[in-house]
């Protein structure tokens, strides 16, 4: 009988990437991919740990799996068992908790079959070089990933992920370049660069290179039609790269900028290394240059020490400034970090309204940046298509556009006249 396996991704595209390739190897060894509600007799938890609350999300799915098959064999990896492999370990069920380091050799570790809990997490911190997993397809995905980068140098005093993926990797320039073309000439229109601190690429290697200098040979170098930056922290955006994606008909015009907060004393609290100014004045030249570009914050609330004035400073500059989306995530007394025994600890109701606040300001702004484009055509990859003879299509500058079309259009670029906002969506006809 084929064995069967099931995989759980919790957190960031870092992890959605390293799981596709974990489920591609899976294939090719034999095992047959079902959904997490089959019961398969191999569960994969890929965890996250930036939050409590991803923590109890990833023990609630091992506790879940066993329900849905009590027999089955449940393997742990990711963050969260990078950081606390016995809590993980200690959960009925649980046959192996792997490190992050130990993802790359995962299959080793299965075929071993031991009859006890085994736990097999080296130091994180150790590691030098950073290992692209290889993949060649994302299982209904119409856009790819490609890991460039992996670990942080940052130490924000909120945040676990430095110990959780250790200093910062770059993945070598021809290993990149390699992999994109690989997704390319399978029909993948769209790759998103992701990592954990992209914006320092290269930085470790011999000889040292950019983010920038990636970008300018994927786009000589690959046929690539479209190219998409994840995470980037605010000093290392460059005005080349920006003016770069101004030129570009490949760079897809889209900037996911972590602000956390928007009051100088909370920024220096943690351990950010800016201040509003400057945060404003990047996000200002960006918009001279690229009027039309999606520009989206994370922001934090209720960090240690947030006054109700300091709350105030953050909506006032998020008000003025023009971008087009927020990510709202309200402070988690995460264990291991410097935040957690900071005084001036602000009160979860207080947390929860405020949190509130920012996300209507953040759909406020989106709302009225998706509206600017009534009237105009957007080029999208389509990502879903057959529901109700509706197809859902991602434009160049991050915008969710709804359109008639069927399934087999999926994985196309099409252009779509847009003609309405409906329900938090564009709504266009394609031309």
């Amino acid at each position: 009988m084929k064995r069967t396996v099931a995989l759980a991704t919790l957190g960031c595209k870092t992890n959605q990437f390293e799981s596709a390739a974990m489920e591609e190897r899976l294939k090719a060894a034999g095992f047959s991919v079902v959904p997490f509600a089959a019961g398969a007799s191999l569960v994969i938890v890929n965890t996250c740990t930036v939050t409590a609350a991803t923590d109890a999300q990833s023990r609630n799915l091992i506790r879940k799996a066993r329900r849905l098959n009590p027999a089955c064999r449940v393997v742990v990896t990711g963050c969260y068992a990078q950081v606390d492999p016995e809590a993980l370990s200690a959960i009925p069920g649980v046959a192996l908790v792997l490190g992050n380091t130990e993802k790359k050799n995962f299959l080793d570790y299965l075929e071993e079959g031991e009859a006890q809990t085994r736990v097999a997490v080296s130091d994180i911190t150790a590691e030098t070089e950073a290992v692209l997993l290889p993949l060649t397809a994302f299982a209904e995905r119409s856009r790819a990933f490609v890991q460039i980068q992996n670990g942080c140098n940052a130490f924000c005093s909120y945040c676990i992920i430095p110990y959780a993926r250790g200093r910062s990797r770059s993945v070598r320039p021809d290993e990149v370049i390699a992999q994109i073309r690989t997704l390319t000439a399978r029909g993948y229109a769209e790759v998103v660069l992701t990592g954990i601190h992209i914006g320092g690429y290269g930085h470790d290697l011999t000889p040292v290179t950019t983010l920038l200098e990636l970008v300018r040979r994927i786009e000589e170098e690959t046929d690539l039609a479209r190219l998409r930056l994840g995470s980037l922290e605010p000093t290392e955006i460059p005005d080349a790269l920006i003016e770069r994606m101004a030129d570009s008909p490949t760079l897809c015009p889209h900037f996911h900028i972590p602000l956390q907060a928007g009051d100088d004393a909370v920024l220096r609290r943690m351990n950010r290394h800016y201040d509003t100014h400057f945060f404003s004045d990047l996000v200002t030249r960006i918009y001279r240059l690229l009027p039309d570009a999606a520009i989206g914050l994370d922001l934090i609330t209720g960090f240690p020490g947030e006054s109700a004035k300091a709350f105030a400073n953050t909506l006032h500059l998020v008000e003025d400034l023009p971008v087009s989306h927020l990510h709202v995530f309200p402070f988690s007394r995460r264990p291991g970090t410097p935040a957690v025994t900071m005084a001036g600890q602000v009160h979860g109701a207080i947390v929860k309204e405020q949190a509130a606040r920012l996300r209507e300001l953040g759909n406020r702004k989106h709302r009225e940046f998706a509206q600017r484009f009534i009237g105009r055509t957007l080029e999208v990859v389509v990502e879903k298509g057959g529901g109700r003879g509706e197809c859902r299509g991602l434009s160049r500058n991050y915008l969710n556009v709804l359109f008639p079309g069927s399934r087999h259009l999926a994985g196309r670029r099409l252009s779509v006249a847009v003609e309405a906002w409906r329900d938090g969506f564009l709504h266009g006809t394609p031309e």
